[in-house]
């Protein structure tokens, strides 16, 4: 019954991770649409801070929290929630003081001094992460995950709401640009306190608590925030860091290339316009595939437990491949589709290979979190950041927006590498290349390149209208979507037991 209770509330979390993360990537469409590619540029400079701010305070803070609650019998005040509260406050202090001071000498790195005060805004987010971080890491430590997913959803709502009504004020009212950075901020500041209050709506039935007369063991908390709170957040930060070195050095980069100030916060924007088609292709091509995985850490040397795995990974790489082709050779109508033109089109459909890696490294870093190695894959996500911002330095300024796209790939690539490499070392039996129906896969592609290639020869998208070219981009990559899935289940890429568990999967084996 506590394992149903348990899968029941992972499966919730995951649903409501998957509705906030397209959310989180859906409002940037309309987002640079009102505000164009110089504010939709402004407000990529100040995401990746918030989005740091909003993973600890969802993941990596619950993650500690929860590992205390669920080891503690009894959730006294005094020794349990006021330490740990002091704790994260200390913390999350210290990132809010820093930034804030440090808010000019960030702007100047980055080359725009008009981000001081989005920045010293953003600052204040961090001071909200301690109270929504403790309530859900209380309630997850006892298989509670109601609250965490509805307030996680009911964050994202509130935020998404601010962000697009204050666009719609710049563009309609003619705001200063900037006041999209300092949005990102005041709609973070609100989404925590919204978030605060659904959690607090939850918290009545944990009121009664013993007061317990017993030392409070400072130093095992401190430890375990550490350890679970910061280090295992990292593995949520992937595509996170990878925007935090975009945002960094891209336009002082293409400054150097030969752009002025303006052109290259303009070919920033563009380039962003990459990252929501990147974030909804990775959370599509992982969670699937890590969803076959339940209970990772439980079962470590299972017969069982590594059979999940090749099939998890297979799964994530079936689908993050057919995602990665559709979208490079649909990418100039999906392009004008959701931002109006077809600026960038060759080095975003560069970028676009970022799907199909990020999911994989996304999949793999998850395995090996949750078989325990915390440390080790915090050092090889932090490689790929140090690989991916050495990248930027030096093919920026030589290749412009492409030299990142490049840059992006390789650093993705290297940490999809590494990390399946220890996979490969500590769980016996993981061979992607074995695991993987190659034959398949590639009757797969290459028939759905082909309808892809055959269609855009028949339709003139030259002279669609907005909602023309919806309808065309809708039905050509559900339909190519179709031929690709159809093919695989035709040649045998899954198992039996793979398509029993997928939908209408007893009617896929009788058609078998």
């Amino acid at each position: 019954m506590e394992s149903n209770t348990y899968v029941k509330g992972a499966l919730l979390l995951t649903l409501a991770g998957i509705v906030s993360k397209i959310l989180s990537a859906g409002y940037r469409i309309p987002l640079q649409n009102l505000t164009g590619d110089v504010g939709f540029y402004i407000y990529q400079q100040v995401y990746p801070i918030v989005g740091i701010a909003l993973v600890l305070a969802l993941y990596g803070f619950p993650t500690a929290v929860s590992k205390l609650s669920a080891e503690s019998e009894e959730l006294s005040y005094k020794h349990f929630a006021l330490p740990i509260f002091i704790i994260l406050m200390g913390i999350c202090g210290i990132a809010s003081v820093l930034l804030y001071v440090n808010a000019t000498t960030l702007a100047s790195w980055v080359g725009d001094e008009n981000l001081v005060t989005p920045y010293k805004i953003t600052s204040i987010v961090f001071l909200f992460v301690p109270f929504s971080a403790l309530l859900r890491g209380i309630f997850q430590g006892k298989s509670d995950m109601k609250p965490t997913a509805y307030s996680q959803v009911g964050e994202q709502l509130i935020r998404v709401a601010i962000i697009i009504t204050g666009a719609f004020m710049v563009a309609i009212y003619g705001w200063d640009i900037y006041v999209v950075g300092s949005l990102a901020g005041i709609a973070a500041i609100a989404g925590a306190f919204v978030a605060i209050i659904i959690l607090l709506v939850f918290i009545k039935q944990y009121r009664h608590v013993p007061k317990l007369d017993k030392a409070i063991p400072w130093r095992y908390y401190v430890k375990t925030i550490l350890t679970f709170g910061l280090i295992a957040s990292i593995n949520h930060m992937i595509l996170l860091i990878i925007q935090f070195a975009d945002a960094t050095t891209i336009v002082s980069g293409l400054v150097a290339h030969g752009y002025s100030s303006q052109e290259a916060m303009e070919a920033k924007g563009v380039f962003d316009r990459g990252q929501p088609l990147i974030q909804i292709g990775a959370v599509f091509g992982s969670a699937f595939g890590l969803a076959l995985i339940p209970q990772v850490s439980r079962n470590v040397t299972t017969k069982q437990f590594h059979e999940q795995i090749n099939r998890g990974v297979s799964l994530s790489f079936y689908l993050a491949v057919g995602a990665t082709v559709g979208i490079i050779f649909l990418f100039p109508e999906v392009n004008k589709l959701l931002y109006q033109d077809n600026q960038g089109d060759t080095s975003l459909m560069v970028l676009m290979i970022a799907i199909l890696l990020s999911a994989m490294a996304i999949t793999s870093c998850s395995i090996l979190q949750g078989m325990g190695f915390l440390k080790r894959t915090a050092l090889i996500i932090v490689g790929s950041f140090m690989i991916k911002w050495a990248a930027n330095y030096i093919l920026v300024p030589l290749l412009g927006i492409t030299g990142s796209a490049i840059g992006t790939i390789v650093s993705l690539l290297g940490l999809v590498i590494v990390s399946f490499l220890e996979l490969k070392r500590n769980v016996v039996g993981i061979r992607l290349r074995k695991h993987v129906n190659w034959k398949a896969l590639l009757i797969a592609c290459l028939s759905m390149i082909v309808f892809l290639i055959a269609v855009d020869l028949i339709a003139s998208t030259e002279t669609f209208s907005r909602f023309e070219l919806l309808l065309y981009v809708l039905f050509v990559s559900f339909t190519g979507g179709i031929i690709y899935f159809l093919l695989l289940v035709r040649y045998q890429a899954f198992s039996d037991k793979e398509l029993s568990m997928l939908p209408f999967g007893s009617r896929l084996l009788r058609n078998k």
